[in-house]
């Protein structure tokens, strides 16, 4: 890590000062999130942030790959299969855990996804650090030359794609309990376009509706989807309007295909320094004896969902659809953030966007996830202090 800045922001910080930024962001929308905000960003060295666009790249080229979508189709019939998908994903979120082999510290990638991230609030949380720490100004969470400027017209017309910002609509379930919200609120801000929960969708024919606040009909030109399939197959409490198998005239920002094409159903494909061994469920011949190295996940849930994090040989054996779990080895995440008390492990999320005519994705910006416990996530994390998301912040 950045040893200059972080002795500088540990001798700033102060538990009032971080208690500012928290109602600092709060007071935006009169919104408490829902979700913990580390204490700090992390100062990411040089070395480390070609390490972590080096193993992208990788990722993006197996992507880029003719036979990409031959080899994953399966991920399509596994779940299900959504009309008019579009050439390649319009976002990328690559994770990489901040890890230590022999005795180096290496990014292993733990998952990616064809999926929008927290791209509007990882904006602003970024801003807020720097206006509560302005030494801070001497860095930036950017990648590939963007300024704050720049950033948000390429998110823009990502999810846009020069459409009328009336008809496009960004898309989910019951927006206002989900605990990313806060992310929808700067989305409607910075870019205009209106939230709309899966059951407002009105189909006529092959065209999509919702209600603006005057109670009009508005033609629905574009999607930005944020709906995950595993929340929305869960709630059949919802009366919706809308098929998503149907074929409509509506383009998507993140076409819902992408979301089950990249995910964890590549990482058995990817060979290199930056990933990890796995290995799909169906075609382990032998179980591991040394079960205690591993983790278990299904392939198609999120946010950890469903993750056995001590495999147990009957744990394996219980599963009934194989095809739909991987066996991963376990890594060496290194507590690498030093805090007031103790050094913290860290997740490095780099988030891309793919215009739509581009030749391949640009990186753009960052998520970080602080832990100090097995697993990265906010509920493995419960009472601890500097855990949480937060941002990291690169060299100049």
């Amino acid at each position: 890590m950045n040893t200059k800045y972080r002795h500088l922001f540990n001798e700033a910080f102060s538990v009032e000062k971080y208690k500012d930024l928290i109602q600092d962001i709060n007071s935006e929308f009169d919104y408490e999130v829902t979700f913990r905000i580390g204490e700090s960003p992390f100062f990411i060295r040089n070395e480390l942030k070609q390490q972590l666009i080096e193993g992208c790249n990788q990722v993006i080229d197996f992507i880029k790959r003719d036979d990409f979508r031959s080899l994953t189709n399966r991920a399509l019939e596994l779940n299900r299969k959504v009309p008019n998908e579009d050439n390649h994903t319009t976002f990328l979120a690559i994770d990489f855990g901040i890890c230590e082999e022999d005795g180096k510290i290496v990014p292993k990638l733990i998952e990616v996804q064809g999926f929008p991230s927290l791209f509007n609030f990882q904006y602003h949380l970024s801003k807020k650090f720097v206006s509560h720490y302005p030494f801070l100004s001497e860095l930036t969470p950017f990648l590939n030359g963007l300024n704050h400027e720049s950033y948000l017209k390429l998110v823009e017309e990502a999810i846009c794609n020069n459409h009328p910002k009336e008809n496009v609509i960004l898309l989910e379930i019951e927006p206002e309990k989900q605990n990313t919200k806060i992310d929808f609120y700067y989305c409607h801000r910075d870019i205009g376009i209106p939230i709309v929960c899966v059951t407002e969708l009105i189909q006529k024919g092959k065209q999509l509706f919702y209600k603006n606040d005057k109670g009009e009909e508005i033609l629905v030109k574009r999607i930005y989807n944020r709906v995950i399939f595993d929340e929305l197959d869960l709630r059949t409490d919802l009366k919706l309007n809308f098929d998503f198998s149907s074929d409509v005239d509506v383009e998507w920002a993140g076409h819902p295909n992408w979301f089950f094409r990249i995910s964890k159903f590549i990482l058995p494909y990817l060979k290199g320094k930056y990933f990890i061994e796995t290995t799909l469920l169906s075609d382990i011949k032998e179980i591991p004896k040394d079960l205690e190295n591993y983790v278990l996940k299904p392939l198609f849930s999120f946010s950890g969902s469903g993750v056995i994090f001590h495999v147990k040989k009957e744990d394996i054996e219980a599963v009934i659809e194989k095809d739909l779990y991987i066996l991963q080895r376990k890594v060496n995440y290194k507590p690498i953030i030093q805090s007031p008390n103790g050094k913290v492990k860290a997740e490095v999320r780099i988030l891309a966007v793919w215009k739509k005519d581009a030749p391949s994705p640009t990186l753009v910006t960052n998520l970080v996830r602080l832990s100090r416990g097995e697993m990265i996530g906010v509920k493995f994390n419960l009472d601890k202090d500097w855990v949480g998301g937060t941002v990291g912040m690169f060299e100049k």
